[in-house]
């Protein structure tokens, strides 16, 4: 929390926290210890409020509405319950969709039974030719990974209603993907396959797009994907040291740990 912006106080099952003016309730509730399950939301990426399940209920002029908690800017004198049990029938009902939806989901089995949710009233045929395996929920955070944070726009939503699906256009290999992982990376449910098969990074859930792996000049390992090393280098200003350049995190932390002991004890290593 930024000491230096406008605190606010937003009251929280009936506990006064304080907050940065604006700031995202959801992430007020989390550092003030206060459980409320979410599926959507990363800190890095703009608010979404896909997934429903963080929804609570603020009062506002003597008056009670529900709204999710990831969308929710702290203000002032703002007072939130997290359960009610409006709360909790709204979080079992979402949880049966996604029982439905992604089967094969851990995550989502584990939270519907926290609610009491075993078994689903709603019927989805499972597709055992599913790329993400049945674990998708839709919740986006894959899509918007790779178009906010890393610029691509390789993966996006496709069709639309009940039969809404993410994957590459024409569910076919994208050149522009950059093989950065942020997609597997953000998934909540572990529905996106990646595999690293002889110097290449292969997107097994995006139409099997293969990515060429740079080679670390030092100990010829595979370590990144060439493209996106390319990228950031390209962004960094100053420009990465020739020494560093083509080199592991492996290797680069030995080479900075050998420089620092050699100009610790004036050049000179005594192996013990």
């Amino acid at each position: 929390m930024d000491e230096s912006k406008r605190l606010v106080t937003v009251t929280i099952n009936g506990v006064d926290c304080r907050a940065e003016e604006g700031e995202i309730l959801l992430s007020v509730a989390t550092r003030e210890g206060i459980a409320i399950p979410h599926l959507c939301y990363e800190e890095a990426l703009d608010p979404y409020g896909a997934c429903r399940l963080c929804m609570v209920e603020v009062e506002k002029r003597g008056k009670r509405e529900m709204t999710t908690a990831c969308t929710l800017r702290a203000l002032d004198g703002l007072t939130v319950v997290t359960d009610t049990p409006e709360i909790e029938r709204h979080r079992r009902i979402i949880l049966e969709l996604y029982l439905a939806q992604a089967p094969k989901a851990d995550r989502i089995r584990e939270m519907a039974a926290r609610y009491g949710v075993t078994k689903t009233r709603f019927i989805r045929k499972v597709d055992p030719t599913d790329p993400l395996g049945n674990r998708c929920v839709l919740c986006g955070l894959c899509v918007r990974a790779c178009h906010e944070l890393m610029g691509a726009g390789a993966i996006n939503f496709i069709n639309r209603g009940a039969y809404t699906v993410v994957n590459t256009p024409f569910f076919e290999a994208n050149p522009v993907c950059l093989g950065c992982g942020a997609c597997a990376r953000v998934c909540p449910t572990d529905a996106v396959r990646i595999e690293d098969i002889d110097g290449e990074r292969v997107m097994q859930s995006w139409g099997s797009t293969r990515v060429s792996l740079a080679q670390c000049r030092v100990c010829g390992e595979y370590f990144a994907p060439a493209s996106l090393g390319e990228r950031i280098a390209a962004r960094i200003d100053p420009p990465l040291r020739d020494d560093l350049h083509g080199v592991c995190p492996a290797c680069r932390a030995k080479g900075i740990a050998r420089k620092e002991i050699l100009a610790q004890t004036g050049g000179v290593i005594r192996h013990v």
